[in-house]
């Protein structure tokens, strides 16, 4: 007899995206610190984002191709360029007028192509929208497994490094999909990432800064993009991968 599927699976990186991925109805997608936080906060405003794998020369012409704004590095942002900074974004995107925006990023934004191009209909989630994320999901998935990715960060080696901020995001999601059913049926990593967030759920604007790339973002004068991404709950807007593009949830 073939194994039952968990109805709520969770697993970390790209390679744990495709074990979790296949026969979901939905792949949420967390990357706090910065790319999912950065997304919402331009679907919020009304932008289609493509998410690009790499930052390079190639992510200029697929700009140039779509007519869209290319977001920079943090270190490279003029006056009206946007970067992966969600605080830039907040900041920028109030006076810029742009419709479409391909934002680069070696982790949420690869994982959500690589999702994407394996056929996976993928949600864009982090704690500022999780609540709204989570409702929409419920709503449509029905009895359909529902799988999350923690995109991580990356060590200078290359391999993954597990950051706790990812953890929390999904687990804020996870904890709303709980609020009707409980986790019956979910894996064992889902209740663990449910564990985790609630943990630190009523501390995360002191926890958050704490973290290991909390503490690195503020080390390089990026506090407020810290502080964007612990604003929980700020937002109804939820991302979803469409031919390509996030755009607004329907």
């Amino acid at each position: 007899m073939a194994e039952r599927l968990n109805l709520i699976r969770f697993d970390w990186g790209p390679v744990g995206a495709d074990t979790v991925a296949p026969g979901a109805a939905f792949v949420a997608v967390v990357d706090v610190l910065s790319f999912t936080t950065t997304l919402t906060v331009a679907v919020e405003r009304g932008i289609s984002v493509l998410p690009y794998r790499w930052r390079d020369d190639s992510a200029v012409a697929v700009a140039r191709r779509h007519g869209a704004m290319l977001a920079v590095l943090r270190s490279q942002a003029g006056p009206g360029q946007v970067t992966l900074s969600p605080e830039s974004m907040l900041r920028e995107l109030g006076t810029a007028r742009i419709d479409r925006l391909v934002l680069p990023s070696p982790n949420g934004s690869a994982i959500s192509a690589r999702l994407a191009a394996a056929g996976s209909t993928v949600v864009g989630v982090c704690l500022r929208n999780a609540a709204a994320a989570a409702e929409w999901v419920r709503d449509r998935a029905g009895e359909r497994p529902v799988a999350v990715v923690a995109a991580g960060e990356r060590w200078p080696d290359g391999s993954l490094r597990p950051a706790v901020e990812d953890l929390w995001g999904a687990g804020a999601f996870l904890a709303r999909l709980a609020d009707r059913g409980g986790t019956a049926g979910w894996s064992p990593e889902a209740r663990t990432a449910v564990a985790a967030y609630r943990g630190v759920a009523g501390d995360l604007a002191t926890a958050l800064p704490e973290s290991a790339s909390g503490r690195e973002l503020r080390a390089n004068g990026f506090a407020g993009d810290v502080a964007v991404a612990a604003d929980q709950d700020a937002t109804r807007a939820v991302p979803v991968l469409r031919e390509g593009w996030f755009v607004p949830a329907d």
